[in-house]
């Protein structure tokens, strides 16, 4: 199988897993902070497995500027709490479409933080992103949520948000192997929710635990490794595009195990967010015959 070919797969597989994650967290049943604490605990364990296979565990491969930005990327813990706790509220399809606004909070921080361009390309593909949140908060679901809907809206964009400032403190550790820094913020993770994970209180069946393992091993090992390793295989854009498959499943999901269809409007603001986020991905231009008319002459 070619290199871009095996990566193609991976990130396919990658987004497939990323999809389903919100059906063990619905049916464990059990707190937010429960359920990321064992994802942590467990995904720490499948990383440093990782990492050791891959020779990452040397000393001196990480230094201690590196290691406190590793440290902050505690976001990304917080990030999974708050989206957990949407789903009870929104369903995983309205989580997780709200959720995907995420590239354009990266976007302003890029702007706010680093100094980057905000073009007005990039703004235009932001104000019809918020647009699609309009509609979303909009339109309510059939069959969906538990009367706290903008509650579970509110919660997936601070999720989406926490993922924005993750990403952010990612940018800075490019010299580190990324499994080495998703090892660090689950271990630290797991540290820091220890005191709300209830464990006084262990779950008594043995299938909650296989949900549990399940989304530390599958969710989170599983998924880092194959998403790392396709990054390294195939161009951003394909990337990009692939990663739609993620909400997609997500929708499918939400309706074929708990029957939550997305309302019209909600709809209508799926395609707004997604498509905007598609527009920045791969650099659509919203007028190109004006730039064209703009040379002739």
């Amino acid at each position: 199988m070619k290199t871009k070919t095996r990566g193609a797969v991976q990130m396919i597989l990658a987004m497939t897993i990323s999809g389903t994650v919100g059906w063990p967290v619905i049916v464990l049943g059990q707190p937010p902070a429960t359920v990321v604490f064992w994802r942590c605990a467990f995904g720490a364990l499948a990383m440093l497995a990782t990492c050791a296979a891959l020779g990452q565990l040397k000393q001196g491969v990480i230094n201690r500027r590196q290691l406190a930005f590793a440290v902050g990327g505690l976001a990304l813990v917080l990030n999974w709490t708050l989206l957990f706790a949407a789903y009870a509220h929104a369903s995983i399809a309205v989580a997780t479409v709200t959720y995907h606004v995420q590239p354009f909070m990266l976007v302003a921080l890029g702007a706010l933080l680093f100094g980057e361009k905000l073009t007005a390309n990039r703004l235009g593909w932001l104000l019809l992103a918020f647009a699609g949140m309009v509609l979303i908060v909009t339109g309510r679901q059939s069959g969906g949520g538990d009367g706290d809907y903008l509650l579970g809206v509110a919660l997936a964009l601070g999720a989406a948000l926490m993922y924005a400032l993750a990403a952010a403190i990612v940018k800075q550790l490019a010299a580190l192997p990324p499994q080495l820094i998703v090892l660090i913020q689950l271990t630290v993770g797991a540290l820091a929710m220890a005191p709300f994970a209830g464990l006084a209180r262990l779950p008594a069946e043995p299938f909650d635990w296989l949900l549990l393992a399940t989304l530390g091993l599958v969710h989170t090992g599983v998924m880092s490794t194959l998403l790392y390793g396709a990054i390294q295989k195939i161009p951003t854009a394909l990337v990009g595009a692939l990663s739609f498959i993620y909400p997609a499943v997500a929708i499918v999901v939400d309706w074929a195990a708990f029957g939550h269809r997305l309302s019209l409007l909600q709809l209508l603001g799926t395609l707004a967010i997604l498509g905007a986020a598609a527009g920045m991905n791969f650099g659509w231009r919203w007028a190109p015959a004006a730039h064209r008319v703009g040379k002739i002459g």
